[in-house]
């Protein structure tokens, strides 16, 4: 049975720190497309009514540092929207809070999120609305609109040239997500992180397997993190090369 992620901690503090303005949280990621692998981050957006304010960005950075990602705890990655920024839906869409433990440094030295547009919302919502994975509020289809095929097409593909400067430092992901992106313009569904590898090893020339196939192994918690005895870089630009293709197509 897929392990159940602990978010009881995340509702609670949202609920004190929002409020009223608080209208709904959800459930999204990797707990909701197969299940925890052993890297995974617990996903949650939540909806509110109207902006939050520097010093509920503040508290909830505050809180989060505590416990996301420490003494054994899974790392929690945390977005807020508007509802009104997101329904009727535009392109780009406006994230009013984010955390993610990528950024801790910056948080740790007293920088406090700001809202700002953010392509990625549009995967992001698009996955909410398909698990449909209430934790607080009322079903998602309630608080969002659908994301246009067309956006969600040029959202995942407006972010990768910044993800692939990533390479070097975060090679499991950014190969993994690159793997996404290309299934999900090709087949128009967003799949894991592992299952969307899979589909891509059926269809990558037989020189960049071993490095997807590894980068899926180590997500999947079968093998340990290394890459000295492979060159990902090829592989990540060959799935550059398809993601263009497709996009474009």
């Amino acid at each position: 049975m897929p392990e159940q992620p602990g978010t009881d901690h995340l509702v609670q503090l949202l609920r004190t720190t929002l409020g009223d303005t608080l209208l709904g949280i959800y459930l999204h990621g990797s707990a909701t497309l197969g299940g925890l692998r052993p890297h995974s981050d617990i996903d949650v957006l939540a909806v509110v009514r109207e902006s939050t304010t520097h010093a509920q960005r503040r508290v909830l950075v505050e809180e989060l540092l505590k416990v996301s990602g420490v003494a054994g705890r899974r790392h929690v990655e945390l977005i807020a929207v508007v509802q009104d920024d997101v329904r009727p839906w535009r392109y780009p869409p406006t994230c009013d809070f984010l955390y993610g433990d990528w950024l801790r440094e910056d948080y740790e030295r007293g920088v406090t999120p700001a809202p700002e547009p953010s392509p990625d919302l549009a995967p992001l919502l698009t996955m909410v609305l398909r698990a449909d994975a209430p934790l607080h509020g009322p079903p998602p289809a309630e608080l969002l609109d659908p994301v246009p095929h067309h956006d969600l097409r040029r959202a995942i593909v407006v972010g990768v040239p910044e993800l692939t400067d990533e390479l070097d430092t975060d090679t499991r992901n950014v190969l993994l997500t690159l793997a996404r992106i290309w299934t999900t313009l090709t087949t128009g569904t967003i799949r894991s992180k592992d299952a969307a590898a899979e589909w891509a090893l059926d269809r990558l020339p037989a020189e960049h397997r071993p490095v997807l196939a590894r980068a899926r192994a180590v997500y999947l918690g079968e093998e340990a993190e290394r890459w000295d005895d492979l060159a990902p870089r090829p592989c990540a630009e060959f799935l550059t090369r398809v993601i263009t293709e497709s996009y474009c197509s």
